[in-house]
């Protein structure tokens, strides 16, 4: 059974090049609803617990070194079915195949500055979620 939450992050890049606006209005243009949202600065040490399930991957010190590079928004969204709309919504990981009207084709510069993130799965987003939000943190 599909899920009602996601969890997104906006990353370094998008956020200093101003596009957090435009993001979470493409956010809010999918359906969804916002029940927490925060900008925050990750440490090297909040950063590598995070990414810790790719811990063995190639890319996981540039991951680690690039999400602590600058401050990032996170926000767990609602909607019915939010981990598959939402995926539908940011596009491929790489924006060079992303579909015209995702938010990676319209924000992202790379694969690594991809403008967002978004839960792969049900248990992932609850995970994701708890990691950056107390319960009375949402809404």
């Amino acid at each position: 059974m599909a899920g009602n939450i996601t969890f997104t992050i906006i990353k370094p890049t998008a956020v200093s090049k101003g596009y957090t606006g435009p993001i979470l209005n493409k956010i809010h243009e999918g359906g969804f609803a916002i029940s927490a949202m925060k900008m925050l600065f990750l440490t090297t040490g909040e950063a590598q617990r995070f990414y810790e399930v790719h811990k063995e991957r190639p890319f996981y010190n540039d991951l680690v070194s690039y999400m602590t590079s600058g401050p990032i928004v996170v926000a767990i969204l609602k909607k019915e079915n939010a981990v598959e709309d939402y995926r539908k919504l940011i596009g491929a990981t790489d924006p060079a195949k992303a579909e015209e009207g995702t938010i990676r084709k319209a924000f992202a510069e790379s694969v690594q500055a991809n403008a967002v993130h978004g839960s792969d799965s049900d248990e992932n987003a609850a995970i994701e979620a708890t990691f950056f939000f107390a319960d009375m943190e949402r809404f």
